[in-house]
């Protein structure tokens, strides 16, 4: 045996053991950050969902109140509108409250009150919004009204 040949079975032999050993480097190194990278994915998706309920809800209530101000709607139309708005993102048990109640010829504006609980609607199991809820409102001026 020659010594290059010598050297190049030198190197075979220390490059497997190197990538034998890094193997077991990685497994470590991923399950030590793995943990992490997975919590900061999932809350990241958690505020991102909180995100689409805000700005649904934002656009639920202006909606409802759109509809509730036109001459002949009536309460019941709003709160239909209001629910058909929050159902585009699968939004549960949301509260919706039309004032008044009923809605006259004569009632000089509408407000529409949109509650979403933030427990009932994640995406995953980690609840970085336990027991707390979005609440929106809006009142607009009746058209129409002499």
């Amino acid at each position: 045996m020659t010594l290059t040949q010598t050297t190049s079975l030198h190197k075979r032999r220390t490059s497997k053991r190197t990538v034998a050993n890094r193997r077991g480097v990685t497994a470590v190194e991923f399950a030590m950050v793995s943990p992490i990278v997975f919590a900061l994915f999932f809350a990241a998706f958690e505020f991102c969902r909180v995100a689409m309920i805000r700005h649904t809800a934002d656009n639920a209530v202006y909606e409802a109140a759109r509809r509730g101000i036109i001459p002949g709607a009536s309460a019941n139309d709003a709160r239909q509108q209001a629910e058909f708005v929050l159902n585009t993102i699968g939004v549960n048990s949301a509260s919706i409250t039309v004032i008044p109640p009923t809605i006259a010829k004569d009632t000089p504006e509408v407000t529409v009150r949109v509650r979403v609980p933030l427990d009932g609607n994640s995406f995953i199991p980690l609840r970085f919004f336990g027991g707390k809820a979005i609440e929106r409102e809006i009142t607009m001026q009746r058209e129409g009204i002499l």
